[in-house]
């Protein structure tokens, strides 16, 4: 879908980069720009002592793409950086605001070199504010300043940390809706535009019907225990043979009797402590007791297939490992297969991008580059002489990594 379009990614670590590596699977060729170290994440698993030919964190959200490493702290590799610019339909940031501005490389200090360019800031809290220029990272700036921890955190327990880049990788997919949306408006008008993604802002916007529910009524209920649900036949409960099962209750009282019939409990089905949601709510304790037994007594097998009998929403509550060999989530086309790094044909597991095109090729379009393994084939791309190359190289303002380990 985006074949033919040119995304300079200026950025480290997760969010953007996961942004780039969307674009990248859907066709866009991303030029990744490392600094003379390279990215951090490329450390990821050497920083725990464990050596690996491919590093699937960092292939995650940089396969297909290339890598050139510009010392961007000289006047000459901010200049070639702003080059590349040039020549590129999207400029894909995760820098922050105060650095960018100071060194020409903001918006500002882009578009009048190339007025098509839709320029990307990924931040963590915006480009406005007191904190606009704060370091942002999904545990604290997607996670706990939202108040995205605080919500999750059952009542009574203490805050726990987010997955690895779980804000990250929501903020990658409002960030490459984002550059989508202006590429189709530059397309129409020839316009370029910022885009600006925050952690902050995306987090707020997925905790959406609770932060709508704080804003609307001044007030928000606490996430509770299992037997403190307000709709307690909407939880879970764990099987005889210690499998835990999700149990999605409709609106109105059109499930309870077939949740009964399904735990073999008919005799429930009028009872007046449960028949309705009010009394199911001032009883909830009772009522999960009941429905815990119940289900306490079926394998997951049996429960499955009565659930299903009786037209039940309901979902297994699976581990990753389950999840990874879980044939719907094959059938979905939620795993694709990445090359190795290493060049011999093999091939290893990784997690899709969030959007299916039936019969488009919308997956990896090759493994993750090695750092700065096309400085030399970029330099070329933009003119540059076998000799400026050869100066840029020797001057230690562009780095050629292609023979270094990730």
């Amino acid at each position: 879908m985006l074949e033919g379009l040119r995304v300079i990614e200026y950025a480290t670590y997760m969010a953007a980069p996961g942004a780039g590596s969307i674009l990248s699977d859907w066709g866009a060729e991303v030029i990744k720009v490392e600094p003379p170290g390279g990215d951090p994440i490329r450390k990821f698993f050497r920083t725990i002592g464990t050596d690996i030919q491919d590093n699937p964190v960092f292939d995650f959200d940089n396969r297909g793409k290339k890598s050139i490493a510009i010392d961007t702290t000289t006047d000459e590799g901010r200049a070639l950086l702003r080059e590349l610019a040039e020549t590129a339909d999207v400029f894909l940031t995760n820098v922050r605001p105060g650095g960018l501005a100071r060194s020409g490389l903001d918006y500002d200090g882009l578009k009048s070199a190339n007025p098509k360019l839709v320029y990307c800031s990924l931040t963590g809290y915006g480009l406005d504010g007191p904190d606009a220029d704060k370091p942002g990272f999904d545990i604290a700036s997607f996670w706990a300043r939202s108040g995205v921890a605080r919500a999750t955190i059952p009542k009574g327990s203490e805050p726990f940390p987010c997955r690895t880049a779980f804000g990250d990788h929501t903020t990658s997919i409002a960030a490459a809706a984002g550059i989508c949306a202006a590429l189709v408006e530059a397309g129409r008008t020839g316009k370029g535009r910022l885009v600006e993604a925050s952690l902050l802002r995306t987090a707020l916007f997925t905790m959406g019907s609770d932060f709508a529910i704080q804003l609307f009524f001044g007030r928000l209920g606490s996430t509770k225990q299992r037997h403190e649900q307000t709709v307690p036949i909407m939880n879970f409960f764990k099987t005889s043979d210690d499998h835990w099962l999700c149990i999605v209750a409709r609106q109105g009282e059109s499930d309870w009797a077939p949740i009964c019939r399904v735990i073999g409990r008919e005799d429930l089905i009028d009872d007046e402590r449960f028949n309705r949601a009010k009394a199911r709510r001032a009883n909830s304790v009772a009522c999960v007791d009941v429905l815990d037994e119940g289900f306490g007594k079926l394998t997951r097998e049996e429960a499955a297939a009565k659930l299903d009998e009786h037209s039940i929403a309901w979902s297994p509550v699976q581990t990753l490992a389950e999840a990874s060999q879980d044939p719907q989530v094959l059938a979905a086309g939620g795993v694709v297969d990445v090359p190795s790094s290493a060049g011999d044909g093999s091939t290893f597991r990784s997690p899709a991008s969030p959007v299916r095109f039936p019969g488009a090729d919308d997956g990896p379009k090759g493994p993750a580059p090695r750092f700065g393994e096309h400085s030399e084939e970029v330099l070329l791309s933009l003119g540059r002489s076998a000799e400026d190359v050869a100066q840029l190289l020797e001057s230690g303002v562009v780095s050629d990594g292609a023979k270094r380990e990730k």
